[in-house]
């Protein structure tokens, strides 16, 4: 079963995607920061993270970043944001995102970036 790493300070949001997650088979962990998200990494190796901007301890940017240097191009990750501003979906692509996707989002936008994703 593939495996998919919800890193989100909001427990609403970790809670509804570990549901979305269920439907489309996956086994599903949680973060509520990127400092925790690290660690999780570490021991679980997820397949996938799902991955939220502004957060405490250690933002989504700043995760992305220790991740890339530590796991080169793995695990896929996906950023969750509510900002659509180029600028800042830029950044997410550079510092090493595969993808995007706004907040809020349902079933069908989650299978169809993992599908594009080759996770599904």
């Amino acid at each position: 079963m593939p495996t998919c790493l919800v890193v989100d300070d909001s427990k609403i949001i970790r809670k509804v995607a570990k549901r979305i997650l269920a439907e489309l088979d996956f086994e599903a962990q949680e973060a509520g920061d990127g400092s925790q998200a690290l660690a999780s990494v570490e021991q679980h190796k997820p397949d996938v993270v799902l991955l939220d901007w502004n957060m405490p301890v250690m933002d989504g940017l700043e995760f992305l970043e220790a991740l890339r240097r530590h796991d080169g191009g793995q695990p896929t990750v996906i950023f969750c944001t509510c900002n659509n501003k180029a600028e800042h979906i830029r950044k997410a692509l550079e510092a090493g995102a595969d993808d995007y996707i706004m907040k809020p989002f349902d079933r069908e936008i989650l299978l169809s970036k993992f599908e594009q994703a080759g996770l599904c």
